[in-house]
């Protein structure tokens, strides 16, 4: 009988476990998009000023009131340098005086941030209806066409991090017995085919984004890479129970915090400061360059996706005559 009962408690006893740690999760994942996304609000703002025109003056002012943030002012000389600055994504909109010193011109850079841009859209005609000034918008850097909303990098990056660890779990299902440069081949070989096939349909299939194409899709393979590795390091650590925190680490905290659907100013802190040394917004981040800012890419990117390559890397080589987890 109480062998009966063993028997029992042990068939039901990983889904009662399961049960309550799934509802857990299905939270987190709605609670931290939802916290991330549904009111962003901008922390901190810089914008180009051309010039020192009182109207641009007032109107910063009420436009910055309006907001309830702070907008970082970076003064510049000509126009030409804040054109610069934008380039280097160091700001975010360019505001100078309108032809003949009358009114503001502001010019938007959708490409650095689109809700940033959208923000700013919005709250930029009430401003200057209370400063008492004409206002020109223009859009210095805009989207491109497919993307009108600038949320398709997010997505792209997305299918690469949760195609990228379900493969290595798929891997570890069906396919046990490969030693470890043998699934460190495996797993660079699907990354690479997956990250062309998302680079095809994208660009070539939907005409959604045109692609730098060699660069996109080095960059989703290696965040492909990077992801099956991090699942392959949880799971030499965790056993059975790695989807757990790999979920939690890229997916509930990475892609919310990873600047793709609301850019990092208007992100909650501290999901603005911390996204960009995780995988998601690293992978967010060099494809933006490489998309939008070709001429200013930036290496800080790559060296997080390799970061966490290396380290997930390490702690699986180190572990994996030490601790064998249950398939």
């Amino acid at each position: 009988m109480n062998a009966e009962r063993q028997s029992v408690c042990s068939r039901f006893l990983p889904a009662l476990v399961l049960i309550p740690i799934l509802a857990v999760m299905a939270g987190l994942f709605a609670g931290s998009y939802s916290f991330a996304m549904a009111h962003p609000t901008p922390h901190r703002v810089p914008v180009g000023v051309v010039d020192e025109a009182p109207a641009v003056g007032t109107f910063v002012a009420r436009l910055d009131a309006g907001l309830s943030t702070q907008l970082e002012e970076r003064r510049f000389a000509t126009r030409a340098a804040a054109v610069e600055a934008v380039e280097r994504q160091r700001i975010f909109a360019v505001l100078q005086a309108g032809p003949g010193g009358r009114g503001v011109t502001l010019e938007l850079v959708p490409a650095a941030g689109a809700s940033v841009a959208r923000v700013l859209a919005t709250a930029a005609p009430g401003a200057a209806a209370q400063a008492g000034v004409p206002l020109t918008v223009t859009s210095l850097k805009p989207l491109q066409p497919g993307d009108p909303q600038g949320l398709a990098i997010f997505y792209i990056t997305l299918a690469a991090i949760i195609i990228g660890f379900v493969g290595s779990g798929q891997l570890t299902v069906h396919a046990p017995d490969l030693r470890p440069l043998e699934r460190l081949a495996a797993i660079v070989a699907y990354s690479a085919l997956g990250g062309f096939a998302i680079c095809a349909v994208v660009d070539w299939g939907l005409d959604v984004l045109h692609l730098p194409f060699w660069e996109s899709w080095g960059i989703l393979t290696m965040t492909m890479v990077t992801s099956a590795l991090v699942f392959t390091m949880f799971h030499i650590l965790f056993g059975r129970w790695a989807i757990l925190p790999t979920w939690a680490l890229m997916v509930v905290l990475g892609n919310p915090s990873s600047g793709g659907a609301v850019s990092w100013p208007l992100l909650p802190q501290p999901l603005g400061a911390i996204g960009r040394w995780l995988p998601p917004g690293a992978s967010v981040n060099a494809q933006h360059n490489a998309i939008y800012f070709y001429s200013h890419q930036y290496a800080f990117p790559f060296l997080v996706l390799i970061g966490w390559t290396l380290l997930a890397a390490a702690v699986y080589w180190i572990r994996r005559y030490r601790h064998r987890p249950a398939s």
